[in-house]
């Protein structure tokens, strides 16, 4: 059985250098409390809601195409497995299209099945397709 990690592509008005500063200013799109850096190779950050968090580390870019989020910790206490994030990965895949970028989302490991996939597919979707095309397009963006 072929595993179904979390996908979302999303298209935003922007060439995709300008889209990946955008993605690294995760307080303006995912979480007010948000303390690191999110824009280059071997960057650390940290975003909190309350007593969750969650700590990245920035294992690849590829410039103007690719990056990727590790997850070195979390703790997510409404889950059984509160650490059920670690080692997972987001990625951002961009790729232009004429004045747009196409980003391709993917968190490989979270997949049906593992307990926090429901809630949070529904963040994910809250999250990387509207708030983070909102900000990329209008410079506005609906973190939590």
């Amino acid at each position: 059985m072929k595993k179904q990690d979390f996908n979302a592509r999303i298209t935003v008005n922007a060439k995709p250098k300008e889209t990946l500063k955008k993605i690294a200013q995760v307080n303006d799109w995912w979480a007010k409390d948000f303390t690191g850096k999110a824009e280059k190779l071997n960057d650390t950050f940290t975003i909190r809601f309350g007593d969750t968090f969650v700590d990245f580390k920035i294992t690849e870019v590829i410039a103007d195409k690719k990056i990727v989020w590790h997850v070195t910790d979390s703790y997510l206490p409404w889950l059984r497995d509160k650490k059920e994030w670690n080692d997972t990965e987001i990625v951002y895949e961009l790729s232009p299209d004429n004045n747009q970028t196409q980003v391709d989302f993917t968190h490989l490991g979270l997949v049906p099945g593992i307990e926090c996939y429901e809630r949070c597919e529904k963040g994910w979707k809250r999250f990387a397709t509207i708030s983070l095309p909102k900000f990329v397009n209008e410079g506005m963006g609906l973190p939590e």
